[in-house]
């Protein structure tokens, strides 16, 4: 479709002819002795009339792209078109003339212009040419301004394609080990093996589900964090305690999913699996100064040595929170003697803007 063929655009491009429509205008009045009526009906039809065909221009601007055909095919296809269309604006513009103006101001103007038709035939070619130009320029800007889209859209999708890759990296270790403490339970304590299979089940699920949105409420990663705690504490036992300080208008905000999982699951593996009289782990969130913040504490061993993932579920979140909040969001990790600590802090989102 012509990019020009749209009301706030059209009505730009004919407002560029108003200054010849009014020179003609004057032309007609001062030279052939015209009445401002009549000038005005014949002006005023004449340019409109030319104004739609030089539109016409885009097409051929379009089949011969600069830089991509020959010179001579590029002069030969407009010249040849800006000849055909000014001999119609030419000839059709005697027929409005003829249709018009009674015989006597018909002489009139005759004897006033046709010694110059050849000029306002030159003048017609010049005007499409300078159409021409014009739809180039149109034609540079619509391609930019589509590399600048497809551009934005290639960012966009890849974003999304690397939140997919990092979610589907949030979970291996944990099911690897989940899986094995089932087999090992099946022999010793099956009903402790049944109640694992059903948790870990729920939890695959809910992360599924989870994993699906953009953003979830923070209640929800809650409600996921506590199945997954459940299945722990069946591994660990006695070894594995929680303790949260949750404020309640909290709960409604607005984050990425799966989220704290793997913070929880990192305090566990580097914290809790490395004593063998266990911890605790600690989570802590509250609105804060239009920010959500959340801190998830643990007991370890800072003389342990550290685990070949290198923290890989660190890492992971940092790369979601830069994904999708850029500098806006931060991630502190900090030790003090026995107790570790991952700080996360988001700007507050609300559902429309999600």
């Amino acid at each position: 479709m012509h990019p020009l063929l749209t009301r706030n655009r059209l009505g730009l491009y004919l407002l560029a002819w108003v200054p010849l429509v009014a020179t003609s205008i004057y032309a007609l009045v001062a030279r052939a002795e015209l009445d401002w009526w009549h000038a005005t009906a014949i002006a005023v039809p004449v340019f409109l009339f030319y104004a739609l065909l030089c539109l016409s221009a885009w097409y051929p601007c379009r089949a011969t792209p600069l830089g991509k055909v020959s010179f001579t095919r590029l002069l030969l296809t407009h010249l040849t078109a800006a000849v055909f269309f000014s001999f119609i604006w030419t000839r059709a513009s005697g027929a409005l003339v003829y249709a018009i103006l009674s015989p006597e101001k018909l002489a009139s103007l005759s004897r006033q212009f046709l010694p110059q038709v050849n000029a306002i035939f030159t003048v017609g070619v010049l005007l499409y040419l300078l159409s021409v130009a014009f739809h180039y320029v149109l034609i540079a800007t619509e391609d930019s301004r589509r590399a600048e889209a497809q551009a934005a859209e290639a960012r966009v999708l890849a974003r999304d394609a690397e939140l997919k890759a990092l979610k589907a990296q949030i979970n291996p270790h944990f099911l690897f080990n989940s899986l094995n403490s089932i087999s090992a339970l099946t022999s010793i304590d099956p009903s402790r093996a049944r109640d694992m299979c059903v948790l870990l089940g729920e939890f695959l699920r809910m992360t599924l589900g989870l994993g699906e949105k953009t953003l979830v409420h923070f209640s929800e990663e809650l409600d996921l964090l506590q199945k997954y705690l459940a299945i722990e504490k069946i591994r660990f036992g006695e070894r594995l305690k929680t303790q949260e300080a949750i404020q309640e208008e909290s709960k409604p905000c607005l984050l990425p999913p799966l989220l704290l999982q793997p913070l929880m699951e990192n305090a566990i593996r580097h914290g809790i699996a490395c004593l063998p009289e266990g911890g605790v782990v600690r989570l802590t969130a509250g609105r804060q100064n239009g920010r959500l913040e959340i801190l998830v504490e643990n007991s370890w061993d800072p003389d342990a040595p550290p685990r070949r993932s290198g923290g890989l579920g660190l890492r992971n979140v940092q790369q979601r929170l830069e994904a999708r909040y850029g500098k806006e969001a931060g991630l502190r990790v900090a030790a003090e003697g026995d107790l570790f600590q991952v700080g996360l802090s988001i700007p507050l989102e609300s559902e429309e803007k999600a």
